[in-house]
This record gives structure tokens, sequence and C-alpha cells, in this order.
């Protein structure tokens, strides 16, 4: 737990409200500005761009960016052989080797352009999709560019911005006492943003979350697919009007139930994004209800296991090139997703390629031993740098078995931070059992689950079944 973290803890109510509204001064303008403002005008001029414009615009881009992997980034530098760079500088992609995300989180520096060092970089950790901690690098003009991207492409499409007020789930430790009271959300003032905690969601705390989103007149809800949809499911079932203009979610696959649950609870539509925490890049769904990805975000190439292209409608392995970022460049980055390609032009008119579907994006569901249903749980092993991997196993309500692939330095203290993060989550009376492995077992697609339940469905609070992907 870092001293910020510690400090807001011991905080009364009223003063991490302060907080966090002070740190909101300091995020809005690190995101927002001048540099966000041309931007956003720049992603929506090409927003309507041809196919052949999008194919000239991204080559351009393309070869630009290989040139720097090639000539100022010492792990391609390193790796590439001369037919790679030869490749790359003529902006050959598919010439290239895929990117695994070990050489990621095992140097992220390596992967920082020459250039990086003059500049003033922004770090942020992550446990990411897969609970393999990542540490990646941002200029200001580059967190600016990501956030004129998803004004344009995802809160503007759903009829929403920035600008309204809104609210968030996220993996934020909004209220760090486990067994609080309320209240579960605090006010980021400066962008009139509330932050919900996704740890404490349960039927008895229901109208503690409406009345906040209510008293702070919340225009739309973001974050979580599945806060969301269980906030709607609790809401539907106390009987609770919460009227919003729109939904846009993130993290986890949007179902059908899922979207159903939202519109009859918020009276408005839920819309996805797809994207990845190293902004790689970027798919969102239009008014028509397609996922549309953004080329001028990064280029998604959807593989075989021999290597060669998917076909539309075929599932394949997808790989992502980041165009938004070029001061640490990731090249053909393996996300350990599945996903395939829509075989038809979307009505909406856009040229912009379609996605049909995401699969493998939706985590198991934790509960609590008092019922609370919480998503995105490997955020424990955020800020852990002694944690290669983790992998969390709920074998019960109240038991966690924690698999950790040790780095150097992990030490009984480690260990002992991790359960203090779970119990903070579920609950003082919570077992947690910190396991080390040499490794963890992956699915035949090399990707391991983040987060597994073994929970009798009987034990749950709610239907998680209809949670989970279609079949």
């Amino acid at each position: 737990m870092g001293k910020l973290d510690t400090l807001y803890a011991r905080l009364p109510v009223w003063a991490q409200h302060i907080a966090v509204s002070s740190y909101g001064v300091y995020w809005r303008w690190l995101r927002f500005g001048l540099g966000f403002k041309r931007a956003l005008a720049e992603y929506i001029a090409r927003e309507r761009f041809s196919a052949e414009e999008w194919r000239d615009w991204q080559q351009r881009r393309l070869r630009e960016l290989l040139t720097i992997a090639a000539t100022e980034v010492p792990y391609y530098r390193q790796t590439w052989g001369e037919i790679e760079r030869r490749a790359a500088c003529a902006g050959h992609l598919a010439e290239l080797p895929l990117l695994e995300k070990d050489a990621v989180r095992r140097s992220p520096q390596s992967f920082l352009r020459a250039t990086a060092e003059r500049l003033k970089l922004y770090v942020f950790h992550t446990s990411g999709s897969t609970g393999m901690p990542i540490a990646t690098y941002w200029t200001r003009a580059e967190m600016q560019r990501a956030m004129a991207l998803r004004e344009a492409r995802s809160a503007r499409w759903a009829g929403v911005s920035f600008n309204l007020p809104r609210a968030t789930f996220s993996g934020r430790m909004v209220e760090p006492d486990a067994e609080s009271r309320g209240p579960f959300h605090r006010f980021n003032a400066a962008e009139r943003q509330v932050y919900l905690s996704a740890f404490h969601l349960r039927p008895e705390t229901t109208r503690r979350y409406a009345e906040a989103l209510a008293h702070h007149r919340v225009k739309w809800l973001t974050g979580y697919a599945v806060s969301s949809s269980l906030l709607a499911k609790f809401l539907l079932a106390e009987g609770i009007e919460l009227p919003l203009k729109a939904v846009v979610t993130t993290s986890e696959k949007l179902t059908r139930e899922m979207r159903d649950s939202i519109a009859r609870a918020f009276g408005c539509r839920a819309y996805e994004e797809y994207g990845t925490v190293e902004n790689a890049s970027f798919a969102s769904e239009c008014e028509r209800g397609r996922l549309h990805v953004s080329p001028d975000a990064g280029i998604i190439e959807i593989l075989r296991p021999d290597g060669s292209a998917c076909l539309p409608e075929e599932e394949g392995e997808v790989v992502v090139t980041g165009l938004l970022r070029d001061h640490q460049p990731l090249i053909r980055y393996r996300l350990g997703d599945v996903a395939a390609w829509g075989a038809e032009r979307c009505p909406c008119g856009r040229a912009m390629p379609v996605l049909k579907e995401i699969v493998g994006r939706l985590e198991d569901v934790v509960t609590g031993p008092d019922g609370r249903q919480m998503v995105r749980f490997h955020g424990v092993f955020v800020d852990q740098p002694h944690v290669f991997e983790g992998q969390i196993v709920q074998e019960a309500r109240d038991r966690i078995r924690v698999r950790v692939v040790p780095a150097d330095g992990f030490a009984e203290a480690d260990a002992r931070e991790i359960a203090r993060r779970i119990r903070q989550r579920l609950g003082p009376q919570v077992k947690v059992e910190v396991e080390r492995v040499d490794r963890i077992s992956r699915s035949g697609a090399g990707k391991f689950k983040a987060v597994i339940s073994r929970c009798d469905e009987t034990e749950r609070a709610c239907d998680i079944g209809s949670i989970h992907p279609e079949n």
C-alpha cells in the first residue's frame, strides 16, 4: 500500500472528498487542455474517412512508428535482425515477430525510445487483464490524445460527454474500510465525477449508490460492465428508477442480459468499449450497435495459430500495434484475447472495421461472505513489484487462495500485503492463503484466468449465470 493510499485511508470521509477533488484538478490539467482540444478536432475530422483514406493514413503512421522502433527503441534494436529492421522501415508489419507480454513486464523501460529520456513521463502500474503487472509510460500529449479519442468515438457516439456529470466504476479503492456502512462514493468536484466503489456493491447497499447518483445529478455511467450490470439488477429488485443518458462499459464483455438490465434500470442504452490498458488499440460501439475499431488508435490483427489472418467471423488471437503512443511503442503485441471480424459494413456509414465479437474478456465474479460481488479483483496485484504473475482462486465465500509466481525479493511481507488487500475488499473474516508457484497454467491460447470462482452457484446472492457470455 503506497504512502498516499495509507494517508487517504486515515482521512475522514469529508477530507477524502477534498483529496479526490484536489487530485481531480491535477488530473484534469493532465488529460484535458489545448492538446486534448486539437486531438479531438482531428479524431472527429477523420471519422468519416473512406476506406482508402484510412489505409493511406494508417500506412503513413505505421511506417513512421516502425522506423522509430527500429532505430530508437532498445528492445527492438537488440532483438530485430537486419531483415526485421528493413521490413520495419518499409512499413511491412506482417514480417515482424510477435511481442509477448512477458517481455514488456520484465523490462518496460527497454521499450522507451531514446528521446523519451528528455521528456516528462508519467508511469502507470496496472495488473492488466490477465493478472500480469505491467508498467506503461506516457507523455502528457499521449494522455490527452487518449482522452480525446474516448470523447470523440465513445462518449459522443453514446450521446454524452466528459463535460457532463458522470459516475465511474473502476478498481480504485474508493472506500478503504471493507466493513463500511457508507457512503460508498467519493466526489471529484473538478470533473463533476462520482467515483463508485466496486467492492461494496450488494443488495443492501443499493440505495446508497442510487442516492449518490441522484444527489450529484449524474448524467451517465462508465466503467466496469459487470459492476454496472449488478447495480442495474439491484436497482430493479429494489424498485428504484434512476434515469441516465447512457452507460458506457469497459473491461468486460457486455452480454445481452447485461444490456437488458441496464436498459430497464437506467432507461437508456448501454454502449461497449474495447481497449487495452496500454492504449495499443481501441474499439467503440456506434449508434447502430456495431463495435468499430479506430484505425488511428492502433492496428488490430486477428490471427490463426499459424500466424495467418482470420477471415470475417472466424475467431482468432488478437494482436495489436499501437499508433497512439510512440514513446513506448508496442509492435504486434499479443493480448491473449480472442475475437472475430464482422462480415458486413455497418449501416452507420463509417468505413471503420467492425468487430463481430470479443471472446474471453469476462472474468469470474468474486462473492464476499455478505453477498457483495466484485469484478477486476486482480487489482490486488497493482504496485506489487515482487509479484511476477498472480491468480485469485475463490474456493468458498470466506476462503481465497492466491497463486503467486514470485519475482526476486518476494517475502512474507508481500504475502501479508496481498492478504490485507483481499480482506480490505471482502471483510476481515475471509481466510486467505498465498501459495507460491513456479507457473500458472494457461489455456490453449496461452492465456491464464486472473480470477477463478469455484463457489457453488447456490452460494451466490444473485444469478451470476446471467452475467456470463451467451453460449
